[in-house]
Formats: structure tokens, C-alpha cells, sequence
């Protein structure tokens, strides 16, 4: 039974940025000073640390943050390492509702990454479907590869409906994530060469044994098979 496109969209929505959910936001508030960040509707706290450049734990850390999966709009949070003798800010007061934001423009023409397929079997999902995504079906424990060498910016289940996750970001314009592992083989942080096992093939988050593959340009999901051989 392949993942219905609720829950592709779904996955798709929880990564994206929240530029254009902004809007929604009816009066002004002060700004956020350099290195903070105010929490958007629809944000989680692994799409701020990704855009921002570092890990769920050094978010959690700056902010006195107990739940990493419970933040809320408004919220002003630390993206940048403390100084010496500055406060962390940790789950502070709301400030007043955002300003409306005028939606972001859509990336230019992503440069194409060269990526060696993460995993063997069956593509589930079809060609209209692909910026989403990709699902490959396959047996449970079969290998899970590094589709090109990077940095590993999120590992764990703290996304919810979506198991067990890897994210590897591989330069300032691209990452990859891969869902519904099994077991997990690298941790957050780790640094990985191209075509490295990094999990086994698995259903969790799903109704059946699949990898679901994306390939994200500065944010954006684009169609992995582009780059694929």
C-alpha cells in the first residue's frame, strides 16, 4: 500500500518554510534582533534549526526548550550562539503578533546535484507526484545510502507521522531527507560520504516497508530523479 498524497503533502508542508503562512498575522509587532527568530505559524523547531544552520539540540539548548516539539507562534527564539555574558532567552514572553509578510519569491532554477539513488527497489510514486518526492518500496532492513556527502542536521522521531527521519545537509543550497527508516546508523552531526549506509529500509510512520526520499534547493522541494543517474 504506497503513502497517499495527504500524507506526501503532509511530510512536504512540515519542511517547507513558513514564509507565506506570515501573512496570516493581523498587526505589527518590534522586530527580532539579529540571531533570534520569531516562530511563525506552521514552523517546528527542526524546520528553524535546518534554515538557520544548526541542530534541534543547540536550539533546545540556548532556549531552555524541554519539548523540543511544542513551540509556539510568536515565540522569539535563539538561532545564534551566545556570547559571553548575554542571556539565553529560553521560552520567553510572547512578544506582539508579527507584522504581515509579503510571501517570499519562489528559488531560481536549482543547479543540479549529482545523487546515486538511496536505496534499491520499485519507485511507488508517479512522475506528477516527484516534487514531493520520491517513495521506493522495498524489504524491511534493506540499506538506506547517503545519496550525496554531507552533514547529518536531523536524526529522530520528532516529526510526527513520519518515523524515523534523516536529514543530511550537503552544502548552503541543498539537503536530502529520508523517512520510514527502521534503524538509524548516523546521528545528528556526523559527517557522511555519498553513497554511506546511514539506515535500513522500514515502515514506521507508514503502512508498508518504503524509503520516502526528497530533495530540498534552499528550502524548496524539487524533482530528485533530475539529479539522479
Amino acid at each position: 500500500m504506497t503513502l497517499n498524497r495527504r500524507s506526501a503533502y503532509r511530510f512536504s508542508a512540515s519542511l517547507l518554510l513558513a514564509v507565506v503562512l506570515a501573512a496570516c498575522s493581523s498587526t505589527p509587532a518590534t522586530p527580532v534582533p539579529a540571531g533570534f527568530y520569531r516562530v511563525q505559524k506552521g514552523d517546528t523547531l527542526y524546520r528553524i534549526a535546518t534554515n538557520n544552520g544548526q541542530t534541534v539540540a543547540n536550539l533546545a539548548r540556548w532556549n531552555n526548550l524541554k519539548d523540543t516539539t511544542s513551540i509556539e507562534v510568536d515565540q522569539v527564539l535563539r538561532v545564534r550562539p551566545p556570547t559571553a555574558g548575554s542571556a539565553t532567552p529560553g521560552t520567553a514572553a510572547k512578544p506582539a503578533p508579527a507584522k504581515p509578510a509579503t510571501p517570499a519569491p519562489a528559488p531560481a532554477a536549482a543547479p543540479k546535484l549529482a545523487l546515486v539513488w538511496p536505496a534499491k527497489g520499485t519507485e511507488l510514486k508517479t512522475a506528477a507526484t516527484r516534487n514531493n518526492g520520491i517513495d521506493i518500496g522495498g524489504q524491511r532492513g534493506d540499506p538506506i545510502l547517503a545519496a550525496a556527502a554531507g552533514k547529518v542536521v536531523y536524526a529522530g522521531e520528532g516529526i510526527r507521522g513520519y518515523g524515523k527521519l534523516l536529514v543530511i545537509k550537503h552544502n548552503e543550497d541543498y539537503l536530502t531527507a529520508y523517512a520510514h527508516n527502521d534503524s538509524l546508523l548516523v546521528k545528528e552531526g556526523d559527517n557522511v560520504s555519498q553513497g554511506q549506509k546511514i539506515a535500513t529500509m522500514g515502515d514506521s510512520g507508514t503502512t508498508r516497508v518504503m524509503l520516502h526520499f526528497e530533495l530540498r534547493y534552499k528550502g524548496k522541494a524539487v524533482d530528485p530523479t533530475d539529479s539522479l543517474p
